[in-house]
């Protein structure tokens, strides 16, 4: 696999997970009150404890992809 073709793959996979990550974002937001009964039949949570793990949930998906796709990205730029 040549490294043009790698970082063609690690800009998709930048690309697919930052639109998940915006979808998750959107339906937090826009659906929050709805997502939060969802979640509360299930699990009797607190609505601070219901925010805090989908923030935290957040936050983790982020660094993970900027810690496995973008930083591998810009390295392999930079070293061309």
């Amino acid at each position: 696999m040549a490294v043009h073709e790698i970082k063609d793959i690690l800009l998709w996979c930048v690309g697919i997970n930052y639109a998940v990550l915006l979808i998750w974002f959107g339906v937090f937001v826009f659906a929050h009150d709805r997502m939060y009964r969802t979640h509360n039949r299930w699990f009797k949570l607190s609505l601070e404890t219901f925010d805090a793990i989908h923030y935290s949930g957040l936050a983790v998906y982020k660094i993970g992809i900027l810690l496995l796709y973008l930083v591998p990205l810009i390295a392999l730029c930079l070293a061309m």
